[in-house]
């Protein structure tokens, strides 16, 4: 994808991207099956990271049975993860905030497309701080197919009042990056727990450390948008 289109507005994934909670959502889903009697590897619940709820669910039932205690597990995991944010565990990613009063200072527009339901998602951000400060959320609850699918980020576009080819989206996650594209949303990918493929090369606009690499990058663009 190039960047040919202005950018109207910006689009931000919210786990491993605007917030460092993926490894504390990994965590929990580890704690989760050890109090169930269950040994959960790291790699098997980082495989569930930026995965939507419906097929996490899939997957531990492909892994562990159909007589996998499901509810109780994600239940647990839940808890788990409320008492490491509760307890100040959670903190947002480098950046966050430059990014912000970047938009801020050209008055644009941004929303965030999360697979996180629309109560974990108002208590992370209001936690971290940054609750007021997008003019749209659409978390899983608000759409009827998670990502992969483009309906996230076309909702998110929609509530923005922007084309999806004049928004630029930010993720971390490889369904999050197939799901920006589908959208037809150029997407930079900002790694978090998983390293780019080729497949994620291939497909965003481009791959960098932090939210810091983005402003450098948006800010002369919007200089010349403002102009």
């Amino acid at each position: 994808m190039h960047d040919a289109h202005p950018i109207e507005a910006v689009i931000f994934d919210m786990d491993g991207l605007l917030l460092d909670s993926e490894r504390l959502a990994m965590e929990a889903l580890v704690a989760a099956g050890d109090e169930l009697g269950y040994e959960m590897p790291e790699s098997f619940c980082q495989a569930m990271i930026g995965v939507p709820a419906d097929r996490c669910r899939a997957m531990v039932v492909e892994t562990y049975g159909a007589d996998f205690p499901l509810e109780r597990y994600f239940a647990a995991q839940e808890v788990h993860l409320r008492a490491m944010v509760d307890n100040g565990r959670l903190s947002t990613k480098a950046g966050v905030g430059a990014l912000l009063d970047l938009l801020d200072s050209h008055r644009l527009p941004r929303a965030i497309a999360t697979s996180s339901s629309r109560y974990r998602t108002d208590h992370h951000l209001a936690l971290a701080g940054i609750d007021g400060r997008f003019q749209a959320i659409v978390t899983r609850d608000d759409v009827s197919r998670g990502k992969p699918h483009a309906d996230p980020y076309l909702a998110a576009a929609d509530k923005l009042g922007v084309a999806p080819a004049s928004c630029l989206a930010l993720e971390d996650s490889y369904n999050g990056i197939r799901a920006a594209h589908a959208a037809n949303i150029p997407v930079i990918m900002i790694p978090d727990l998983l390293p780019p493929t080729d497949e994620m090369r291939d497909t965003a606009l481009k791959v960098v450390d932090t939210l810091h690499d983005v402003v450098e990058w948006l800010t002369p663009r919007l200089a010349a948008r403002s102009a």
